[in-house]
């Protein structure tokens, strides 16, 4: 009978595993785990709050972000991601910006989808036994698993608020959002065509699209301009390559901050027993470019725009 290795046991005394089985897609999993303002949502055990200085999801970046706690104690943690995989997999260490080397841990987790929903395991590593055992009696065990307690609850408020928006990726440079419409196709084609209509919808709740100008032809330009809460715009334009009424768009998208990253937008309206499927995929200049809109919280704002033209389009029906 074999027994077990040195280095296999040293490893078990210091390596702490949560798994767990979330009732929702894995790009909506990842996209609560990858992007500040998910991760405020529900980062922490419960009792805790979470603030995000930043965030910079890439093999190299940095997050920051603070837990406070029930009794006013502030937690400072700093992350540095060593390998970013979308949506299947985060490798990091994670520490505080106070911690000497030997202090921080590793931690990998992964997103599996099973069933319709995703896994997910959570595998830290610490320097020592010493150290594991420390943030045992410190109450890791229970803290992590409130935590991903939180984050199953989140995860299913957002499976639902955003009205089975769905997000995949058919390469590492595209991401594509489907969502289905009560509503024919040639009514949802003329919501999202027509600017009088573009402009009650196109955007997150809380936002005005202030210009909304389509040219609606072949080598024809559009320009949003988003006012936001804040008082901050956002600015978008490209131009129509391909036009198939009712049934296909093709166009490029800049936004004006970075002019280099146009993307190229697929747009297909799909018609079945009076509803409308829209499938719409972005491809970009490169992955660097889609994980930044990724990181730029681009799911809740397309489940929020979406919404809100499901609402339109009952007006128009």
């Amino acid at each position: 009978m074999g027994t077990m290795n040195e280095s296999t046991a040293d490893l078990l005394e210091r390596e702490l595993v949560i798994t767990r089985l979330f009732n929702a897609p894995r790009a909506l999993v990842f996209g609560a785990w990858s992007q500040p303002e998910q991760l405020a949502a529900w980062w922490g055990p419960r009792g805790f709050t979470t603030t995000v200085h930043e965030m910079d999801v890439r093999p190299g970046g940095v997050a920051r972000f603070v837990m406070h706690g029930p009794d006013g104690v502030d937690y400072p943690n700093r992350i540095v991601y060593s390998e970013v995989v979308m949506p299947e997999r985060l490798a990091y260490t994670h520490g505080d910006d106070g911690d000497a080397a030997g202090e921080a841990f590793e931690v990998t987790v992964t997103f599996e989808e099973q069933g319709g929903g995703t896994n997910v395991t959570m595998r830290m590593v610490f320097a020592s036994a010493e150290e594991y055992q420390k943030v045992k009696e410190f109450g890791a065990v229970e803290g992590g698993n409130q935590t991903l307690d939180r984050l199953g609850e989140y995860v299913e408020r957002m499976e639902g608020s955003r009205n089975r928006l769905e997000l995949s990726f058919p390469s590492d440079r595209e991401v594509t959002l489907t969502r289905v419409f009560d509503a024919p196709r040639r009514l949802v084609f003329e919501a999202w065509t027509q600017p009088e209509h573009v402009a009650r919808w196109w955007g997150p709740q809380g936002t005005t699209l202030r210009i909304c100008e389509i040219d609606l032809r072949v080598g024809g330009a559009w320009r949003f301009v988003l006012d936001l809460p804040n008082g901050a715009e956002c600015a978008f334009h490209g131009v129509y390559h391909e036009i198939v009424r009712s049934e296909r768009l093709v166009n490029t998208e800049i936004f004006v901050p970075y002019p280099d990253n146009e993307s190229w937008v697929t747009t297909v309206f799909e018609e079945h027993d009076g509803r409308t499927t829209i499938r719409s995929t972005a491809r970009y200049d490169s992955p660097e470019t889609r994980a930044m809109v990724l990181q730029s919280g681009m799911e809740h704002g397309a489940a929020e725009s979406y919404n809100r033209l499901a609402e339109h389009l009952t007006t128009m029906a």
